[in-house]
């Protein structure tokens, strides 16, 4: 009787020990996957058993029983987050586990341009098909108000930079982030504003920073565009700026300036009319937000393209139609 009993001891132990490295080997075998990456979407509120269906049901060959067993058996299971994930060849059921347990989701992103106008930034998140689609069917108006800034023109307040997200996340949501992160650049500068700046509001400040977004070829000029443009509102004269007469022009401008289009009266049209813009015309980055509010020290009233990207900058009318005529009519 002692011998049966310990030959099933024996046998029961190597059973044991064999189911073991049976466990261990199957955890750290990669799945087999019907294409280089699967993509796994895993709802909030998903039970385990669920999770370990979905990963089946998303095409990779694993028996969706042992691999919830494998969840149990961890002691992970209820770490499981929700979200869109990437699932790659080489991924092993330990892996796995790990990865949904970190709520490593796979993230997709989306790139505001410093210059875009807003209508650039719509058509730009339309195209994102990881995105869903909650504003699509607004209007401006309407969809300032979803974001809580009701009766706020929408041109200029979302900060251009590259903004992730997971797969399936709201445009509203990436459009609150672009918001935010817009207040927070634009009251960083407002707070190093210099005493002879001459936005009198953070709002002003904002605007200016827009045009100087668009004049600008190259980045070291923007602190003498904004002493240009500061330096006229000092004395009152006309900022006669093209870029705010083509935002006024609308789709309407067709891409060729003409001089019948700066005489074309508009709000936006700073040949007609003096100081600011009502609204900025488009999104400015951080170092236009920062020229704005701090022009470089120069009283030069005119600039002209180089053809180079730079700009020419002169402090009276006679220097400046010379440079016109050097870097404009190659006279």
């Amino acid at each position: 009787m002692r011998r049966v009993l310990l030959s099933l001891f024996l046998v029961v132990s190597l059973g044991v020990l064999a189911l073991g490295a049976a466990s261990l080997w199957w955890v750290h075998r990669p799945l087999a996957l019907p294409q280089p990456t699967v993509e796994l979407s895993i709802d909030k509120g998903m039970l385990p058993r669920q999770v370990a269906q979905a990963v089946a049901d998303a095409g990779v060959e694993v028996s969706p029983q042992l691999l919830y067993a494998w969840f149990r058996f961890s002691g992970q299971a209820r770490d499981i987050k929700a979200g869109s994930y990437e699932i790659p060849a080489g991924t092993t059921p330990r892996t796995l586990l790990a990865k949904l347990a970190r709520g490593d989701e796979a993230l997709q992103s989306v790139t505001f341009v410093e210059g875009w106008t807003f209508r650039q930034l719509r058509s730009a998140l339309a195209r994102e098909t990881g995105l869903r689609q909650d504003t699509r069917e607004l209007s401006d108006t309407a969809l300032m108000e979803r974001l809580g800034r009701a009766g706020t023109h929408p041109e200029g307040r979302f900060f251009p930079d590259t903004y992730t997200f997971s797969k399936g996340s709201s445009d509203l949501a990436v459009l609150q982030r672009a918001l935010r992160t817009m207040d927070r650049r634009l009251e960083a500068a407002w707070a190093q504003r210099a005493p002879d700046a001459q936005a009198k509001t953070p709002e002003e400040a904002l605007i200016l920073a827009s045009i100087i977004e668009k004049e600008t070829g190259r980045g070291e000029d923007r602190g003498l565009v904004s002493a240009v443009f500061n330096n006229r509102l000092r004395i009152g004269m006309p900022l006669q700026t093209d870029p705010t007469v083509i935002y006024g022009l609308g789709n309407a401008f067709t891409g060729d300036l003409k001089r019948e289009h700066l005489r074309a009266d508009t709000p936006w049209n700073t040949y007609t009319r003096g100081g600011l813009p009502p609204t900025p015309i488009a999104m400015p980055g951080k170092e236009a937000l920062q020229a704005a509010v701090q022009p470089a020290p120069s009283k030069a009233l005119y600039f002209v393209a180089r053809g180079d990207g730079s700009s020419h900058f002169s402090e009276n009318l006679d220097e400046h139609n010379r440079a016109v005529n050097k870097y404009q009519r190659k006279q």
